[in-house]
């Protein structure tokens, strides 16, 4: 790959090949970085718990503290029996439905960093709350502890007990998350009360605490997000492998797991399967779809996530993505989509229908079935890319005007010089005077200059301000041409902006570039272009056009499953703009220098 190349496509495959995909939820609670932490799985057998416990905060958890780190500190404990049993019952409790508390097995405890589970929002303003979002502790010191409380039959509803005092207060702040086999069933929260948890083991996606207040984001085991843009619309499907048995045969070896080997063929198998299913109209006519993406994810604490690598599924958690798109000339007028997948189960669809104004969220049920969006649109203007013309200037010729004079007589002088010449007259006073006219001639040439117009044209002495404005427009052609999804508008709309060997170099590698996009999401917008400095770069050449150095930044984003990842991007490059049939185009680029930077750019302009 070329420079060129590699500076147009670094924004573009950066958003295509994203593993992580952020939501456009946040967690405002802050319990992920509560001093301590605790991460509860329940399993087939067991409850595992991982403890994070606090520097600070060891005395409320002393009997975990290992036998040699009392005996140095020259303290003598009780049998560590004693201490799992004490911990058990009165310290961090797991009770199940019939009242039997659960006894723990201490598998390891060592000194650790606390894991950083980062927070975008620490420290700020919830706007709902109008509290401050807390922080970590600046010291990272804690006693890293996992637990395990075995149970002989599988308990319905199990209660979680935090360390409480007499009168039933919280001793210590927990932060705390809990998942049911593979599945989270909350977000980070606080527990600082006792919190019951109803388990639903057939299926454990419906497994919930009764506490409203705690659940997760992400809850729905089906959901649909429509995406309207220029050229395209996307239906984009999110839903359980579990729930498409209901209309389908998904043809696994067991019940309970998809092996890594039946991963593609059944994902092969989904996505024709939708291909069928709830079909779009557009502008009143039947939409054919296309099958674009299809992808394994999960439900993550930063929102929906890919699975990077295959590995074996359970087939009660696994998720899927299912991105399907149908080609549009321009943008419609309206769209809908005839939801026909409800279940027993299933009997609301969450939706969001996105358009360049935003997302509009919304639910489908099967007494209303279709989602419909309108094209309210007023003030939006379609993305154009247009030729950018070399302006053709008459030549400038500065001419001294009292220099020229005197040279005009030094003509007639000469002339009568070599007539005196001839006739044998005198010649002193004749040359005395045209060497007067001659030195005057040079000495007043800096003097009294005016500028007149003459044949010809140039279009090599662009100015750093003409640059940066046929610059700004090429580069947003650039980023503009990829908008579009057929193959031939891709490279006719290239033509316009790019030519010679960059041209086709270009355009084969965006052809290439769409398996780097099936590694999941929709493809990627660049919303802005901004030229920050265009500086003249000094060189010979023959070719008529000129060189600058160029700096700039391109934002970008992608939007898939009702999520958004935006990045922007830095770049130093010096380009070569030749004019070709009357129009600028860009024929040569040496990168120097890129460099990712904050979202959002200030003073960016929108690529329109």
């Amino acid at each position: 790959m070329n420079r060129l190349q590699q500076i147009l496509f670094s924004l573009l495959a950066c958003l295509f090949a994203t593993s992580e995909v952020y939501a456009d939820w946040i967690n405002l609670s802050g319990a992920e970085t509560a001093p301590n932490i605790a991460e509860i799985y329940v399993l087939d057998d067991r409850i595992k718990l991982v403890l994070e416990v606090y520097v600070g905060d060891i005395e409320q958890f002393q009997d975990l503290i290992p036998d040699d780190w009392a005996k140095e500190a020259g303290v003598v404990q009780p049998a560590l029996a004693s201490r799992l049993e004490h911990f058990s019952e009165k310290i961090f409790q797991f009770v199940t439905d019939d009242g039997e508390k659960l006894q723990a097995r201490l598998l390891t405890v060592e000194p650790r960093l606390r894991v950083d589970r980062k927070s975008l929002y620490a420290g700020m303003i919830n706007p709902l709350t109008r509290q401050r979002v807390p922080e970590s502790p600046a010291d990272k010191r804690v006693l890293y502890t996992v637990l395990e409380y075995h149970f002989q039959e599988k308990p319905g509803a199990i209660t979680m007990i935090p360390p409480l005092d007499e009168e039933g207060r919280p001793t210590t702040s927990i932060g705390f998350i809990v998942y049911h086999k593979a599945v989270p069933v909350i977000d980070f929260r606080y527990l600082g009360q006792p919190a019951k948890l109803q388990l639903n083991w057939p299926d454990p996606w419906y497994s919930k605490f009764d506490n409203p207040n705690l659940k997760r984001h992400h809850k729905s085991a089906m959901m649909s997000f429509l995406y309207v843009e220029p050229y395209e619309v996307r239906h984009e499907i999110l839903t359980r492998v579990k729930d498409l048995a209901e209309w389908m045969d998904l043809e696994l070896k067991g019940e309970e797991f998809i092996e890594v080997d039946e991963l593609e063929p059944l994902k092969r198998r989904i996505g024709e399967f939708l291909l069928d299913r709830n079909p779009v109209t557009i502008d009143g006519e039947p939409a054919r779809p296309i099958l674009d993406r299809s992808s394994y994810v999960k439900v993550a604490l930063t929102g929906i996530q890919l699975l990077e690598k295959p590995e074996r599924l359970e087939i009660s958690t696994a998720i899927i993505g299912i991105i399907l798109t149908y080609i549009t000339k321009g943008i419609p007028q309206q769209v809908e989509v005839n939801w026909e997948l409800f279940s027993d189960q299933i009997r609301k669809i969450p939706t969001r229908a996105t358009d360049p104004a935003g997302p509009l969220p919304g639910f489908l049920t099967p007494e209303d079935a279709v989602l419909t969006w309108t094209n309210y649109l007023k003030q939006y203007k379609m993305p154009t890319i247009e030729n950018v013309g070399v302006e053709l200037r008459a030549g400038r010729w500065p001419i001294p005007l009292i220099s020229t004079l005197l040279l005009m007589l030094v003509i007639p002088l000469g002339w009568h010089l070599a007539r005196q010449r001839k006739t044998g007259g005198s010649v002193r006073y004749h040359a005395i005077g045209l060497l007067l006219l001659l030195a005057g001639s040079g000495l007043a040439f800096p003097y009294a200059r005016v500028t007149v117009s003459g044949p010809g044209a140039s279009v090599t002495d662009l100015t750093p301000g003409e640059a940066e404005q046929v610059l700004q427009a090429l580069l947003k052609n650039v980023y503009r041409a990829f908008d579009f999804r057929q193959e031939e508008d891709v490279y006719d709309k290239l033509a316009l902006t790019v030519s010679g060997d960059l041209l086709s170099d270009i355009y084969l590698q965006n052809r290439r570039s769409f398996a780097v996009q099936k590694a999941g999401g929709a493809q990627a917008k660049v919303k802005a272009v901004k030229i920050q400095e265009v500086q003249p770069e000094p060189g010979v050449t023959d070719e008529p056009g000129a060189t600058f150095r160029t700096h700039w930044t391109a934002s970008g984003s992608v939007g898939h499953w009702g999520h958004v990842h935006v990045r922007t991007n830095q770049y130093q490059a010096i380009i070569r703009l030749t004019p070709t049939e009357g129009s600028w185009k860009i024929t040569g680029l040496e990168l120097l220098e890129e460099q990712r930077i904050d979202a959002g750019a200030p003073g960016s302009a929108e690529v329109n």
